[in-house]
């Protein structure tokens, strides 16, 4: 009888695997592309012949004769064979054996830094990390950037190469603390895009999610005291505490305001909320713990007329000082309403909707529409009709277009 290969194992073992073959052999770029085949095969092979006793080893196994296979058939064009056969490797390149699996988190970390290369434009950080330590698929990273598949691969393909032309070396760098900010970036894109994703028919990718919140764990374990790790991490659990409660029996997408706050996760939102409270002592605050600071109110009330929506409001003040984007804008108003009245929020969303940032994204009609609505204003069925046709996410565009037929 086949067996089904476990949820998420591949997409786990995939960093685990390339950062192998990227240690013994470099070779970044080639590297990646045997892994993906060696992911293929046990795709296949699994099922049928039942998981192998170390998975990791019999992937690491796959892909270095892959590897092999590839590096002596470039060799073999540039008349160049009997090089291969004289290398001699360089002892930090040395993978760890693969019946080591306590090595595989140094080698994930290790990825995770190199990905986020000072070389690579922020862009092409995220990119390469989404494919090389978050498993995405090309043309899963496409759809989060909305942009054409052929795009994305160019895309990724330039970064691989400039990280070798770079001659980055497979070790935590010395410049981390350099790099930490693109690393903090990426993780929290990748839970966001787990979270609610961008497109598609499902809200959430449960298995992204854990992926970005399992990488912030690792980087929290490498830099213990360092205040804005400690507050991504907890805004990751605060934020994930919520997701058993935010999508009904058929996918349906159900706004905080009208959870079943009991489904809530709370041994998520008890780290969570000893995470920051730690951290915020420490100073100088940052914008991932006034983040999670908001996200503990949240979580921490219980019910959405309860919540302290003047608190949220303060430290949204204090986040758009640090961080003046128009995202951070959008929800400082869906406070302010809250807490002020609609006309309130409103005034201050006229004073952001011109943002070229913002004019195409869904959320700022969303928003406009639910405060239309709170205000009795007639206009939120054609804001919410607007905001349906602008998100790509189809419960999204279910949830907003039930609220236009109901208005």
């Amino acid at each position: 009888m086949a067996e089904s290969v476990p949820e998420g194992l591949l997409r786990e073992l995939a960093p685990q695997v390339l950062g192998a073959l990227v240690r013994r052999y470099g070779h970044f770029d080639t590297a990646e592309d045997a892994v993906q085949e060696a992911l293929l095969a046990a795709a296949q092979q699994w099922p049928e012949q039942g998981l192998p006793d170390n998975p990791r080893a019999w992937l690491i196994t796959v892909a270095s004769r892959r590897l092999t296979d590839l590096l002596r058939s470039e060799q073999a064009r540039q008349r160049r064979e009997d090089v291969v056969a004289q290398w001699v490797l360089p002892d930090e390149w040395l993978a760890p054996s693969a019946d080591k699996p306590a090595e595989a988190g140094d080698d994930t970390l290790i990825l995770l830094f190199l990905c986020c290369h000072p070389s690579l434009s922020p862009a092409s950080q995220i990119a390469l990390t989404l494919r090389a330590v978050g498993g995405l698929t090309t043309t899963e990273i496409a759809r989060a950037f909305l942009v054409p598949e052929a795009t994305m691969t160019r895309r990724i393909t330039r970064a691989k190469q400039s990280v070798k032309n770079a001659g980055a070396r497979f070790s935590l760098p010395p410049d981390r603390d350099e790099r930490l900010d693109a690393v903090l970036k990426v993780i929290y894109l990748i839970f966001n895009e787990g979270y609610a994703s961008t497109a598609g028919p499902s809200l959430q990718r449960v298995e992204l999610a854990a992926e970005g919140i399992r990488l912030a764990r690792m980087v929290h374990a490498l830099l213990p005291d360092d205040a804005e790790v400690t507050g991504l991490l907890a805004l990751m659990l605060l934020t994930d505490a919520r997701r058993p409660a935010r999508t009904g029996p058929n996918g349906e997408l159900i706004p905080m305001a009208e959870q079943d706050r009991t489904l809530w996760l709370q041994p998520s939102i008890s780290e969570g909320v000893d995470l920051i409270t730690e951290a915020l002592p420490r100073g100088p605050v940052g914008p991932y713990q006034l983040q999670a600071a908001i996200a503990a109110v949240h979580d921490e009330a219980t019910s959405w007329t309860d919540t302290d929506w003047p608190q949220i409001v303060a430290l949204y003040h204090v986040l758009l000082q640090l961080n003046d984007n128009p995202m951070v804008a959008l929800n400082h108003a869906v406070a302010v309403a809250m807490a002020e009245g609609p006309t309130r929020g409103l005034a201050l969303l006229a004073q952001i909707e011109s943002d070229a940032h913002l004019t195409k994204d869904h959320r700022l009609h969303a928003v406009r529409a639910h405060l239309l609505e709170m205000s009795g204003d007639p206009a939120a069925r054609t804001a919410y009709q607007l905001a349906a046709t602008l998100t790509t996410s189809l419960p999204q565009q279910r949830y907003l277009n039930t609220k236009a037929a109901n208005l």
